[in-house]
């Protein structure tokens, strides 16, 4: 019986740790803006929770990558996903250039900085609900 109380906050404890590691990527990524070569990442949020439970989400077909959409052709080709992200199996991937820059850098700051207040917001939202489902079953057992 405890377990169906807490299912819906294991849900939330998995989503608010693929956010900080999000946060921690997009921090990266910003650290990285003029340093030349680097190439942006993110997370993939539906695969890195579909990891979290323990299933195995297949990336969906795609057509073959060109060689200049990959970051460097001695990588291997991981897939393209909703045309924003290469999808590894641990949701994090790299993200395709939207401006290119004379030094190969692919971070665009201000898509970055978008990712990162929008990351934050739902980083915020998540941490409100496991307070108020944790007040609720609270307050449920108290009888109140």
């Amino acid at each position: 019986m405890f377990a169906q109380l807490t299912s819906g906050l294991d849900f939330q404890a998995n989503a608010l740790i693929v956010r900080a590691e999000r946060q921690r990527v997009i921090a990266s990524n910003i650290a990285n803006a003029d340093t030349p070569g680097y190439m942006a990442r993110d997370v993939n949020f539906k695969d890195a929770m579909a990891a979290a439970r323990g299933e195995h989400r297949l990336a969906p077909s795609s057509s073959a990558l060109s060689e200049t959409r990959q970051p460097n052709p001695a990588h291997i080709a991981l897939g393209n996903v909703d045309g924003k992200l290469y999808s590894s199996g641990s949701g994090l991937g790299y993200t395709i250039q939207s401006q290119p820059a004379m030094d190969n850098n692919s971070v665009d700051l201000d898509r970055e900085r978008a990712n990162f207040v929008d990351n934050a917001v739902r980083y915020e939202t998540t941490l409100r609900f496991i307070n108020g489902y944790s007040k609720t079953i609270l307050s449920a057992i108290q009888g109140q």
